[in-house]
Formats: C-alpha cells, sequence, structure tokens
C-alpha cells in the first residue's frame, strides 16, 4: 500500500481561521502501521446527522459516510499531517474512502455565524471582474511572500465558476491554484449554505485531477444538508436577526475580509502537509490584539525532499 506522497490538494477556502489552526506545532508523526490502523478503524456513519448543536442536519446515503469531528481532526492532523485546531462540525467522505490513498478526497464541514447574508446582489455580479480583483490582490502579495521565503501563489482562474440557487440559498464555486512553478494544481472547492444567521462552510479536500469527481457529486452533497425549522434563510426576522456585512460577492472574495475593507488583501496561507490544506485566509488573525498583515505560504525545505515544513508561526 503506498502512502500518501507531498501533493497539493484544497480545502477550507476563503475562511477565517483561529489562532490554532494557524499553530507551527505539527501532530506527532505516526508508523507506517499506525496510520494503517487508524485509517482502518474509521467508523463513518449514515442517515441523519444533527449538526451546529441542532441547527442543521446533514441527511447522509449509502455512497457517502460521515466522519464526527474527532475523527475528521484524526484524518486531517494525523494522517495528512496538518496542525491541530480548527472548528469542525466533521467530515463528508464517499464510500470506500480511504484517507492514505492519493486519490482519496473529502468535504470538511464549518458554520459561520456571520448573519444573514444577503442576496440581492445575485444578479449583478461580475464574475469575470470579480476573478481579476482577487488575481491582482493574490499577485500584490507574492512580493511580501517571496520576500519572506515562501512560494509565489497564482490563482490561475475559476475551476467552476460561481453558481447560486436563489431558490435553495444554496451556492458554489472553485478555483484553480497554482504555487510556484508547481506542475500540479490546487483545486479550492467551496460549498455555502446560506441560513438565517449564518451560513454552513463546505470545502472539498482534492486535487485538479478530482475536478470532475468532486463537481459531479456536488449537487448530491448540497442535497443532504439543510437548516432545520427556525433557522433556515426564510426565517430570517428584518430589524431582529444580525446581517453579514457582506453579499454573495463578499462571500466569494472572502467575506471577512469585505468585512474589514481588505478585499485586494486577500492572505494566501498554505499549510505544511501530507494532504495540504489550502486556504484564501481573510480576516483577522489575533496575535496580541492587532491584525496579522502578512500573506503567508509554503516554505522551501532544502533538508527533506517533498515535505516542506509548516509555516513560521506566526505569533497567534
Amino acid at each position: 500500500m503506498r502512502l500518501l506522497r507531498p501533493i497539493l490538494a484544497s480545502a477550507l477556502a476563503v475562511a477565517l481561521f483561529g489562532p490554532q489552526i494557524l499553530s507551527a506545532q505539527k501532530p506527532p508523526a505516526l508508523s507506517e502501521e499506525q496510520m494503517i490502523a487508524l485509517a482502518k478503524g474509521l467508523k463513518p456513519k449514515t442517515g441523519p446527522i444533527l449538526l451546529a448543536n441542532g441547527i442543521a442536519t446533514l441527511t447522509v446515503p449509502d455512497t457517502f459516510g460521515y466522519l464526527d469531528p474527532a475523527q475528521a481532526h484524526a484524518v486531517l492532523e494525523k494522517l495528512w499531517g496538518n496542525p491541530p485546531g480548527g472548528d469542525s462540525l466533521g467530515m463528508l467522505i464517499p464510500a470506500g474512502f480511504d484517507p492514505l490513498s492519493d486519490e482519496s478526497w473529502a468535504v470538511t464541514i464549518r458554520y459561520e455565524d456571520e448573519g444573514y447574508v444577503k442576496d440581492d446582489d445575485a444578479g449583478k455580479i461580475n464574475y469575470g471582474d470579480l476573478l481579476k480583483q482577487m488575481q491582482e490582490g493574490a499577485k500584490e502579495a507574492n512580493e511580501e511572500r517571496v520576500k519572506q521565503g515562501y512560494s509565489p501563489m497564482t490563482l490561475i482562474g475559476w475551476a467552476t465558476p460561481p453558481r447560486y440557487d436563489s431558490a435553495a440559498k444554496k451556492f458554489y464555486w472553485a478555483k484553480e491554484l497554482q504555487v510556484g512553478q508547481a506542475k500540479d494544481h490546487t483545486l479550492n472547492y467551496n460549498l455555502r449554505i446560506l441560513g438565517r444567521r449564518g451560513y454552513l462552510v463546505l470545502n472539498a479536500i482534492s486535487g485538479m485531477s478530482q475536478l470532475k469527481t468532486v463537481e459531479n457529486a456536488t449537487p448530491q452533497i448540497l442535497s443532504m444538508v439543510e437548516f432545520n425549522a427556525g433557522h433556515r434563510y426564510a426565517d430570517y426576522t428584518p430589524g431582529t436577526d444580525k446581517v453579514a456585512a457582506y453579499g454573495l460577492a463578499g462571500l466569494v472574495a472572502g467575506g471577512i475580509a469585505t468585512k474589514l475593507g481588505l478585499f485586494k488583501g486577500i492572505w494566501i496561507f498554505l499549510l505544511g502537509a501530507k494532504k495540504l490544506l489550502v486556504a484564501l485566509v481573510v480576516g483577522t488573525v489575533a496575535a496580541a490584539g492587532k491584525l496579522f498583515n502578512k500573506f503567508l505560504g509554503v516554505r522551501e525545505r532544502k533538508d527533506v525532499a517533498g515535505e516542506p515544513p509548516p509555516p513560521a508561526n506566526p505569533a497567534a
């Protein structure tokens, strides 16, 4: 059995991470035998799964499985080598999932209580212009990235242009990224389900070679997730419920960045891992109460071929 080679894979895109996920601490390395045992010991569930203290339900068919937060963290951290942290609601995996295979893919689940995201800009967004602005933001970041010893990162374009279902209040898009001169590009696949007080964040962890697989599964994945009564988009109470500081365009560009007026300052952060979590991180990363304003990425590693180290500790 082949263990995972160091590859670029995507997840957790356009998200604001807490200080934990930015920690430079690496989980203890497992032996091959321990990794195999952990992978075989995973116990995915099917059927209805309550998420975020019951505000939403994930109904998992036999063609998929659900890993609870503890198991999801075990896969992300112990098997795929990512730093610990993050507010996971679990992970959705396809049937037959083998986390030690290069072809494995999964969908992480989180909830953002940023408020009710107005969708009245749905028909007005020029996604071509939006992409150009995002590309410019990524390009401007690279000078600082290189100065700090990190590889430049290029936003190639849409792997899947944004698509919004106004009736179901479900939104998805995908970006293609390149780190340095890497031949294998990274897939950054994002799904959002809008609710009364926030939105569910589903991000696919996969490589560009799996784009069609993920894309074909997207309609089914979106159909599995629904907010429960009282928490649905239609349950919003004007004048009472919090409204997000951005609409759909801001959600694609990075909601927190738009909220803080940092749209052009999209932060691109790449964690050093075997199955890498890639994110366009936008927002505040607390460091003694001040904004962390550096663009982070993957530092080239000279001593161990093919395995970049974790990013420098941003004093989170």
